[in-house]
């Protein structure tokens, strides 16, 4: 199966993920948070650097959940720049 390659956007997305939940993670131990979850610590490592920019949604969820970080905070934090709006033509 050929995986088609991400785009800078995504990879971007990707990048802002990590940085949310690392912020989240404050001081708390990568080992720890990882253990909590039931992930390796490599894969926490991966999603955190932005190496992993597309991981699995109950992934996010558990880390999300485990940080105390609301869903809808990491899709605004993650989610496209907002578009300006700009007058529509037919």
């Amino acid at each position: 199966m050929v995986r088609v390659p991400l785009t800078p956007q995504e990879r971007d997305r990707g990048r802002r993920l990590g940085e949310v939940l690392r912020e989240a993670r404050g001081s708390r131990s990568m080992t720890a948070v990882a253990a909590a979850v039931g992930m390796p610590v490599e894969t926490l490592r991966k999603i955190e650097s932005g190496r992993v920019p597309t991981p699995a949604f109950f992934t996010v969820a558990a880390l999300a959940g485990e940080l105390d970080l609301p869903l809808d905070v990491l899709v605004e934090a993650c989610g496209p720049p907002a578009e300006i709006d700009a007058p529509r033509t037919a």
